[in-house]
């Protein structure tokens, strides 16, 4: 069953999104702090979950934030709660965690999400 792409573009205060199974590309990028963010989020955490269904063998979750509020964090730990029900069926899961390089509470966002869930994450500095 085919999956259409979806993509946002990046506002000032929502990040660029491009989740597309065909092409293998998943991220969510830039400032994450929607005035709604479950009106922001829904159909995001929905097309994960239909994607869940019928994976691809790999999946590699790229997340780059140069900041996201505590609502967006709350959205962040579903999707990736997706991502680990997917490894726990035997699927390939894994996580590029990008933050600007001197960004110590960003850094540690990715390390704590990596332990709570159990996924494989790298943690990238970005310079800037």
């Amino acid at each position: 069953m085919p999956m259409d792409p979806f993509i946002l573009e990046a506002t000032e205060i929502t990040p660029k999104v491009i989740l597309n199974k065909d092409k293998g590309i998943f991220s969510i990028e830039g400032k994450s702090l929607p005035e709604d963010v479950k009106d922001f989020y829904t159909p995001i955490i929905d097309w994960f979950e239909r994607y869940s269904r019928q994976p691809n063998q790999e999946t590699l979750l790229v997340l780059g934030f140069e900041y996201f509020n505590t609502a967006s964090s709350k959205m962040l730990l579903i999707i990736l709660s997706i991502m680990r029900s997917l490894k726990g069926t035997g699927y390939l899961v894994s996580v590029i965690w990008k933050f600007p390089q001197y960004d110590v509470e960003l850094e540690e966002a990715g390390e704590e999400l990596s332990e709570l869930l159990d996924i494989p994450f790298k943690i990238i500095p970005i310079v800037t």
